[in-house]
């Protein structure tokens, strides 16, 4: 016979089972009491589909709501994962597996041979002024010298166009993720001299406030060996700082930062 007990686990891990319910749970850790709003503008969904899926993590204890006024907040409560935490993982070894996950973590960076790169910026604004100056087809036409043209929907094309009307797409990809204005990961393909496109690597823009400002980290990961990395080393601090100047300041940078003057 089937304790209360488990059955509210069965509906804990159904609740955890969906990746949109996950993701929901993640934007609550991140920012606790949010409206129905809110969570909407962060999730591809129609409030319909995020009200259901609330729905099953209400039922499962992983969240509750609080009335203010006409609106409802939604608060993570973390209790189920921690009897979950207590019955299914404290009884094993953690400080084992934690080494084991490590030791895999580190075998799989030695085996693989394609470097990455990380690049860290500050800027004196919000976390919607800096993804629309990634995404806005006009604002990187502003100062990359290529418009970014896409819907920005997971799955959709992207393209990095030239500004110059002849309508030659530089670079192109697919878009992994798209968390407005939180996360962008994209996959981006160099023509290669037929104009097909040539091997993926993928790029990622972690936007994150930081006080009073923002964080923005670009990872450039599966870089086609030492050549690619620096490049790719010298490119995206000069957009970076170009960016960085429009939207502090309403103008680029005076000069193109990738133009080495007397060449």
């Amino acid at each position: 016979m089937r304790s209360e007990d488990d059955s509210g686990t069965d509906q804990v891990f159904r609740a955890l089972a969906d990746e949109t319910r996950r993701r929901l749970l993640d934007r609550l850790h991140e920012q606790n009491g949010q409206t129905l709003g809110e969570l909407c503008e962060r999730i591809a969904m129609t409030r319909q589909s995020v009200t259901q899926h609330l729905a099953v993590l209400e039922g499962a204890r992983l969240i509750s709501t609080v009335r203010r006024g006409r609106e409802k907040l939604h608060y993570l409560n973390p209790v189920p994962l921690h009897e979950i935490q207590e019955r299914w993982i404290d009884k094993f070894e953690r400080p084992r597996l934690r080494a084991l996950g490590e030791l895999k973590r580190r075998a799989e960076e030695a085996m693989s041979d394609k470097p990455s790169y990380v690049y860290v910026t500050y800027i004196a604004s919000t976390p919607e002024k800096v993804w629309d100056a990634l995404t806005d087809a006009d604002l990187t036409a502003a100062y990359w010298g290529h418009s970014n043209v896409s819907d920005w929907r997971p799955g959709s094309r992207w393209e990095h166009v030239r500004t110059d009307g002849s309508g030659i797409a530089d670079a192109v990809g697919t878009v992994v993720e798209s968390e407005r204005p939180t996360r962008l990961v994209t996959t981006w393909a160099a023509p290669d001299r037929e104009g097909e496109p040539h091997r993926h690597s993928r790029v990622t823009f972690d936007i994150r406030p930081h006080a009073d400002i923002v964080r923005l980290t670009v990872t450039h990961e599966d870089l086609d060996g030492e050549d690619e990395l620096r490049a790719v080393s010298a490119g995206w601090p000069a957009v970076l700082s170009n960016l960085k100047s429009l939207i502090e300041t309403g103008v680029p940078l005076p000069q193109e930062p990738w133009l080495v003057p007397g060449r």
